[in-house]
């Protein structure tokens, strides 16, 4: 996490291979970025469904374009089980069109998943929602990864979010970007940041933080 224009959607387009480095140098599980695309997936701040096809074959797309060994059968299978894990298994032959914002990210997800990866990467998947449907998703969202124990980054600008989906959070400065601090959050799930010393603890670091931030981004721009 970090402001706006630090670099966290540009850092995760350069971990998922979308992106090259100019310098230095980037592996994912000891490969290239554009070698481990196979352990990858990504959720992006828009669901990015494709428009003539229902909540079920969207699912299956990912599957298609990873030219898997997976028969036509058996893609259907696992897309039917994956929605009905994000909740949408009365939704399967609705087209984007006819869902809403929350749900078509919902399918995202699941497709995401479709594809097994090791790897999720998620550019402020809720950033565009309102605030009970990000918050119905957070919750959704902790009970797939208890379910797949998926390693997932994570790019937010908010601290709340962070706090409640983090088992790391990894704070970014403005630019030049430079990582200020990592803090790992150990509470248990779920997480109520006004029940826990801890957690309000580390809201209130953070919010200091960006605070300066804003301030030296002030003068520096003054």
């Amino acid at each position: 996490m970090g402001p706006s224009g630090c670099g966290k959607s540009t850092s995760l387009r350069i971990i998922g291979g979308l992106l090259e480095v100019t310098s230095g140098t980037v592996t994912v599980d000891g490969r290239q970025p554009k070698d481990a695309w196979d352990d990858l997936a990504y959720v992006f701040q828009s669901s990015r469904l494709v428009p003539w096809r229902n909540a079920l074959k969207n699912v299956t797309l990912g599957m298609e374009m990873r030219s898997n060994d997976l028969k036509k059968s058996e893609m259907i299978e696992r897309s039917q089980e994956l929605l009905n894990m994000v909740g949408l298994q009365k939704d399967m032959k609705k087209f984007p069109s006819m869902l809403s914002g929350g749900e078509r990210q919902r399918v995202a997800i699941a497709r995401a998943l479709a594809v097994d990866p090791k790897i999720i990467l998620m550019d402020e998947p809720f950033a565009a929602l309102d605030l009970n449907t990000r918050q119905r998703l957070r919750s959704e969202l902790i009970s797939i990864w208890n379910q797949t124990k998926k390693t997932i980054i994570f790019v937010t600008h908010d601290i709340d979010e962070a706090l409640l989906l983090a088992d790391r959070i990894v704070l970014l400065s403005d630019k030049p970007t430079r990582v200020i601090q990592t803090i790992e959050v150990k509470d248990e799930r779920p997480r109520i940041i006004e029940q826990s010393d801890v957690l309000r603890s580390y809201r209130n670091n953070l919010t200091d933080l960006f605070k300066k931030l804003e301030n030296t981004d002030q003068k520096v721009s003054n």
